[in-house]
């Protein structure tokens, strides 16, 4: 039995995933629940009690599996959810995710709109179909009645505060994702509410990440086999506490997710605007701005082109690895064939809902091989356009710390460090966001070290060809040009 342990959850898209740290940051058990859309909703809609069942699960694990009542759970769950309360505090909607694209012609009025920028620039969430926002002006337009029999509009993080303490609160972190919180002053924005017409009561309310409750409901308290008394921290969102969890808060360091989506984010004392691009601007904490931006098109490409595409399946580790591993027979450029990896649309640097994907180039000389090591090098080329909207190498970062399950494989890690041109730092296999949960924990109790823990963890580091990398320059301007020169014939 464990004397002192902390725990983070991080509630995502596709699962909930946990990991307990002890005092000194070792992490000593992880356990992860997944969960599908339910039959009869759509593919980028979940039922939130679907969602809670896996948080219960997997804390039960974990806590069973350590035989000790933790200092604190600390939550993390992905940003841009919606779920419509009504009265007695009944759902009536499912979860709706970021990949929900149905308010797209909302949000591309706005963004084109005199109000498009201020709105950016006031809530630091890039004016997208993703964001929480339009959601909301989706029903007014096209759902009036379920628009205006909800009492509240919140995200998963706040179905499951409630449910465990029955109060309506939200962290800094994740409403200044919902495109409705003025990130400067840490309130509910007046512009967006005015678009969205509704008034903050309609709204959770806002709380730092470090605020705590014990005092569980009878009933939560009971689904979780726990203690009524456990503490919980409200916590932060799953981007935020990826750049925790991957230990890169610090000057000169970057993080990079891959996950089924992806992102490239760094810690700032202040914003960084780009309304072309639409880098976002997410609270940590009351101090630090994560800066980034998001890809819909990570390893659920991947994922796609080998299940589609191959034929086969992906179980584990290695089928990824038996198909990963033959790239190594492929020069880099994979001998002119280019893949746009815009399966989903795009996010960041171009918010395109209608981007689609294309090979080209194609010969008789490519072989399977070929494609699939375009396929790679295409989703580390839409990563690094993010990462020239940025301007990461004028903002001195030297190192970029990597997490994701799809990051793995030392070929695809080699790849992106070549196109990137700098160092990369594989972190851990524990999922970044959970951990980084945990960390805020740790922090909050006062007994975190970042520097301490950089010294303690091993860390596999991926440095670049100099020579590759410049051909991987001459390959992205081609691949930025054939964008620019296909996307208006692209309207999926």
């Amino acid at each position: 039995m464990v004397s002192e342990y902390f725990i983070g959850v991080d509630v995502g898209t596709g699962s909930v995933k946990a990991v307990a740290v002890s005092v000194d940051g070792t992490v000593l058990s992880n356990a992860q629940v997944h969960y599908h859309h339910t039959e009869g909703y759509g593919p980028f809609e979940h039922d939130p009690e679907h969602i809670y069942s896996a948080f219960v699960q997997v804390l039960r694990k974990l806590v069973k599996e350590i035989h000790g009542r933790p200092v604190t759970v600390s939550l993390s769950t992905a940003m841009h959810s919606l779920i419509l309360v009504g009265k007695n505090n009944a759902s009536l909607t499912p979860m709706i995710t970021w990949a929900d694209d149905r308010a797209h012609e909302i949000a591309d009025r706005a963004r084109k709109s005199s109000i498009g920028e201020m709105l950016y620039e006031g809530t630091g969430t890039p004016v997208h179909a993703m964001s929480p926002l339009f959601k909301i002006i989706w029903f007014r337009e096209n759902a009036p009645d379920l628009f205006h029999a909800a009492q509240k509009f919140i995200s998963i993080k706040e179905y499951i505060w409630f449910k465990l303490f029955g109060e309506y609160e939200v962290d800094f972190s994740i409403a200044s994702a919902s495109g409705l919180m003025n990130i400067s002053r840490c309130r509910w924005d007046t512009n967006a509410l005015e678009l969205a017409e509704i008034s903050s009561e309609k709204l959770s309310s806002l709380v730092g990440i470090y605020h705590a409750r014990n005092k569980m409901h009878a009933t939560a308290s009971r689904d979780l086999e726990f203690d009524p008394d456990t503490r919980f921290l409200i916590g932060s969102s799953d981007g935020c506490m990826a750049n925790l969890g991957s230990l890169a808060t610090s000057s000169g360091t970057a993080a990079l997710t891959i996950g089924t989506s992806g992102a490239l984010r760094i810690a700032s004392k202040n914003p960084i605007y780009n309304f072309d691009a639409m880098t976002f601007n997410y609270r940590l904490d009351e101090q630090t701005f994560i800066c980034g931006g998001p890809t819909n098109n990570g390893g659920i490409v991947l994922k796609w082109y080998v299940e589609q595409l191959l034929g086969r399946s992906l179980e584990n580790i290695k089928d990824y690895d038996d198909i990963l591993t033959k790239v190594r027979t492929v020069t880099p450029g994979s001998n002119g064939l280019i893949f746009l990896p815009y399966l989903l649309g795009e996010r960041a640097p171009h918010w395109n809902s209608h981007a689609s994907g294309v090979f080209f180039g194609i010969t008789i000389q490519h072989t399977q091989a070929h494609f699939t090591r375009a396929v790679i090098e295409g989703i580390g080329m839409a990563l690094y356009d993010i990462a020239q909207a940025m301007n990461l190498r004028e903002d001195g970062v030297n190192v970029i710390h990597v997490s994701g399950g799809f990051v793995h494989s030392k070929e695809w890690l080699q790849i992106l460090a070549d196109i990137f041109g700098c160092k990369l730092a594989l972190m851990n296999t524990t999922d970044a966001s959970a951990l980084g949960a945990a960390y805020l924990a740790m922090k909050e109790a006062g007994v975190f070290s970042e520097k301490n823990l950089l010294k303690k963890r091993p860390v596999d580091e991926i440095i670049p060809d100099p020579g590759t990398h410049l051909i991987y320059q001459k390959h992205y301007e081609i691949f930025r040009e054939l964008y620019n020169n296909l996307k208006g014939f692209m309207k999926n």
